[in-house]
């Protein structure tokens, strides 16, 4: 059932976010948010966490089938990045930056770069919980990546929307008392 808690919008990359000027020419630019339940936590790492352990079960069909298409061209697969586990990855995704209200990942390869933010931005209602919002760019290093990008563009959009929306059904993470 969608309430305003499960119900994930398309917005304009967010001004406030390190995304929005990481690169100086972009192939893709989207973000989606979703409003959060107040008493939701504000960890912004916390959150892109939960979102990825609780993704739903053909994302990951897609990803491996993905993987077997790019591995043809020599680019990174998820499998050699979750293999490259360390505290400055959460999954497959490299950390690139991390402040109280958002949370920069992200992965350069021969092809393309791109970063992903988490961004949470606070509400003025007691009954919501905030906003979360997250942002992919991409910037394309060559033909091969723009036609990556091409294929990937409407893919990569539902699996984002479809994280989000299982994220929120589940039930977002609480916030910590102090």
């Amino acid at each position: 059932m969608l309430s305003e808690f499960t119900l994930v919008k398309p917005v304009a990359l967010p001004t406030q976010s390190v995304v929005a000027t990481v690169y100086k020419s972009v192939n893709l630019a989207d973000a989606f948010t979703v409003q959060l339940p107040s008493g939701t936590t504000s960890d912004p790492d916390v959150l892109w966490r939960f979102i990825m352990s609780h993704q739903p079960s053909w994302i990951g069909w897609l990803t491996n089938i993905r993987d077997a298409i790019v591995a043809c061209f020599g680019l990174k697969t998820v499998k050699q990045l979750s293999g490259e586990a360390s505290d400055d990855r959460i999954a497959f995704f490299k950390v690139y930056n991390r402040s109280e209200s958002e949370i920069v990942l992200g992965e350069d390869d021969k092809h393309l770069d791109f970063r992903l933010s988490v961004l949470r931005t606070p509400d003025l209602s007691s009954t919501r919980g905030g906003q979360l919002t997250v942002s992919t760019v991409v910037h394309c290093h060559n033909l091969l990546g723009r036609i990556y990008i091409l294929v990937i563009a409407p893919f990569h959009r539902q699996v984002v929307k479809a994280s989000l929306r299982r994220a929120a059904h589940i039930g977002w993470p609480k916030a910590r008392a102090i």
